[in-house]
C-alpha cells in the first residue's frame, strides 16, 4: 500500500532549523534565504496539521510535537544520506568538491550550476559554503572560490572578477522616501557587511561630510544584508556581482551611481598546487570562467 511522504525538501529544512535552533542558520547550510526556510517549514506544518517550532521574536522553539518529530527524521535523514554515500563511494564517476563564500553559491553560482552539470554530467559536484580565505585548502576540497586580496603563494590562484560597489535600495523604500543626493542618505538606515569600512571608504572618496557611519546593523554575509534591504530595512553598499540576482529580479534598485567605487576585494578561483592537472579542476575552470567574463 502506497504511504503518502511529505516533501524531502521540507523534511531537510525542518531537520537543519531544529538542529540549529535557527532558520538563519539553516538557510546558510542548505544555501537558501531565510524565507525560503521559513517557507518549507510552513509547508511540512500543513502537511503535518501541527506546529513544529514555537516562534519568539529573537529565539525559536521546538514544540514537544517538533522535539518528537525532529528525533525520529534525523535518524531517518542520517540513515539515508549514508547509504546513499555507500553507494556513491561504488560509483566510477568523477566528482568535484567546490568551496565558496556563501553568498557566492547563493547569489551566483547555485543559479548558473544547473548549465555545468547539463554540459557536463559525468562530473558530480559537491558544493560547500565558506567563507574562510585563509589560503589553506583540506585535501576534501578540490577547488575554491575565495573573496579577497589574492595573496595565497601555497595555492595556483585566477582572477575571477572585479566588482564596483553599488548603492541599493528596495523601490518600495525608495518610493516612501526617495535619495535624490547624498544628503538624503542621512535620513535612512546604513545597513554594513562584517564591517563599517566600506561605508566609511565611500565617505571617504566622495569626500561626504556628515554621514553617521556608525549607525546602522552589521551583518556577517552580504545575502543577509541584501535580504534586509530587500525588505526596506535599509540602504546597502554591496558588490556588484554579489547583488546581480536582487537586482536584476527588481528586488532592488540602484541609487545614486557612483563610478569607479571599486571593491577592495575581487575574487579568485583556487586550488592546490599538486592538483593543477586534475581534468575536472580544469574544466570547472575554463566554464567559470567564462561564465563570469559574460556577466
Amino acid at each position: 500500500m502506497h504511504k503518502r511522504l511529505p516533501p524531502l525538501n521540507s523534511l531537510k529544512a525542518f531537520e537543519s532549523s531544529a538542529r540549529h535552533l535557527s532558520f538563519t542558520k539553516a538557510a546558510e547550510e542548505l544555501f537558501v534565504t531565510q524565507a525560503a526556510i521559513s517557507h518549507q517549514i510552513k509547508i511540512l506544518e500543513g502537511f503535518l496539521g501541527i506546529e513544529l517550532f514555537i516562534r519568539k521574536n529573537r529565539s525559536l522553539e521546538l514544540t514537544d510535537l517538533g522535539k518528537a518529530y525532529y528525533a525520529d527524521i534525523s535518524k531517518l535523514l542520517n540513515r539515508l544520506a549514508d547509504s546513499t554515500t555507500k553507494l556513491l563511494s561504488q560509483k566510477n564517476d568523477r566528482h568535484l568538491t567546490i568551496s565558496v563564500p556563501q553568498t557566492f553559491g547563493i547569489q551566483w553560482l547555485v543559479p548558473r550550476l544547473s548549465e555545468f552539470n547539463q554540459r557536463y554530467p559525468d562530473v558530480e559536484v559537491r558544493l560547500k559554503g565558506d567563507d574562510r580565505d585563509e589560503g589553506i585548502l583540506t585535501d576534501d576540497i578540490d577547488i575554491a572560490v575565495y573573496y579577497g586580496k589574492g595573496n595565497w603563494d601555497t595555492l595556483q590562484v585566477e582572477k575571477l572578477a572585479e566588482g564596483d560597489l553599488l548603492l541599493l535600495a528596495s523601490p518600495k523604500l525608495l518610493k516612501k522616501n526617495p535619495i535624490n543626493d547624498i544628503s538624503d542618505l542621512n535620513k535612512h538606515t546604513l545597513l554594513h557587511i562584517q564591517s563599517r569600512d566600506n561605508w566609511q571608504n565611500m565617505a571617504n572618496y566622495l569626500q561626504i561630510e556628515g554621514l553617521n557611519i556608525q549607525h546602522g546593523p552589521l551583518f556577517s554575509h552580504t545575502f543577509m544584508a541584501l535580504q534586509a534591504a530587500v525588505h526596506g530595512q535599509g540602504v546597502v553598499l554591496a558588490n556588484k556581482i554579489l547583488a546581480k540576482q536582487e537586482v536584476e529580479n527588481g528586488n532592488l534598485k540602484r541609487v545614486l551611481p557612483i563610478k569607479n567605487l571599486r571593491d577592495s576585494k575581487s575574487f579568485y578561483i583556487v586550488n592546490q598546487l599538486d592538483k593543477a592537472n586534475n581534468d575536472c579542476i580544469k574544466i570547472f575552470k575554463e566554464w567559470i570562467i567564462a561564465k563570469m567574463a559574460k556577466g
